[in-house]
């Protein structure tokens, strides 16, 4: 049992992190029904950048920051990241993806894997094909949740920032696109978006912002990515941007509770998986966690398509 409830923790970890870039993904799918392909290289590309602003920061990994030194590199760094990469949302949107809005739907879609295979390349140029070190500059303590007869049930310092930076942006995207005027029209551009413009709405900015803010929050999840795992790689947007977008598709496409409900999900999926012995599947469960993770997708794409909290709803004409 306290096997079980560790790997849950490292699971809600994890599916924080795939909720943040789900969102990206449903934010942009919902708005003018495209799957952005690109946004898991955008994650990459936040990494890299958290990467170079500690170097610029004269960060490494022996250094030890504390207190308010600490607390401003984080910031900055996150910051920084999340910045870096909503611009580059917006270019995607500006360059690949607006010429072709009204064309047929194939058209955008392979221009978004192109935008995908560019990022990745530039990523390669830019910091090897091999992994990277990311500095961890958070300390590493281990906090005890429950003392048990098996064993301590624990949760390390570094998780607890990624699930509250994760909580603190899901929270702030939702009281934004519910509770402000942009959020107001960003769900009246999703609803119908010709009636949206003769309402006075600017299709073009409000489709614009919306791959801003998707893609910050894919700067941030690749900050937090970094501060959990330690490196990265130029190939690892594609790998987590799937993983991503399953969660989206298992939450609801569309749908901002259904992307972070999918992502908490498929990240408890993934750690749980680990506890399958090799006598069930050869060489265990763990090694078997992205199959287990894109059969779901697949089972849910069959048997119930618009996901745990979509609806079904008529095609547009």
């Amino acid at each position: 049992m306290t096997l079980f409830l560790q790997e849950l923790i490292v699971g809600l970890t994890t599916g924080a992190i795939y909720a943040l870039i789900a969102l990206g993904y449903t934010m942009v799918y919902g708005i003018i029904e495209l799957i952005n392909f690109a946004h898991g290289d955008i994650f990459m590309i936040g990494t890299f950048v958290s990467i170079t602003i500690f170097g610029l920061l004269g960060i490494t990994s022996s250094s030890h920051p504390t207190g308010l030194a600490l607390v401003t590199i984080l910031v900055v760094t996150c910051l920084g990241s999340m910045l870096v990469c909503a611009v580059l949302g917006v270019v995607i949107e500006r360059v690949a993806y607006r010429p072709l809005r009204n064309a047929p739907r194939l058209a955008p879609l392979i221009s978004a894997i192109g935008v995908s295979l560019i990022l990745e390349n530039f990523g390669s140029l830019w910091k090897g094909v091999s992994f990277i070190s990311f500095p961890q500059v958070f300390p590493d303590h281990t906090f005890v949740l429950l003392q048990t007869s098996q064993g301590p049930l624990t949760i390390s310092s570094v998780n607890l920032l990624v699930l509250v930076v994760a909580l603190v942006l899901m929270v702030g995207l939702q009281w934004m696109v519910s509770s402000t005027r942009m959020g107001r029209a960003m769900r009246a551009v999703a609803q119908d978006r010709e009636a949206a413009a003769l309402m006075g709405v600017n299709v073009d900015r409000i489709i614009a912002f919306t791959f801003f803010i998707g893609a910050a929050l894919a700067g941030a999840a690749g900050f937090i990515y970094g501060l959990q795992y330690g490196s990265s790689i130029f190939y690892i947007g594609f790998q987590l941007g799937l993983v991503a977008f399953t969660a989206a598709v298992l939450g609801g496409i569309g749908n901002l509770a259904g992307a972070m409900l999918g992502g908490v999900l498929i990240g408890i999926i993934g750690a749980l998986s680990s506890l399958i012995p090799s006598s069930v599947l050869p060489h265990g469960g763990d090694a078997w966690s992205l199959a287990i993770i894109f059969a779901i997708l697949i089972l849910i794409l069959v048997f119930r398509p618009s996901g745990l909290l979509g609806q079904r709803t008529p095609e547009k004409v």
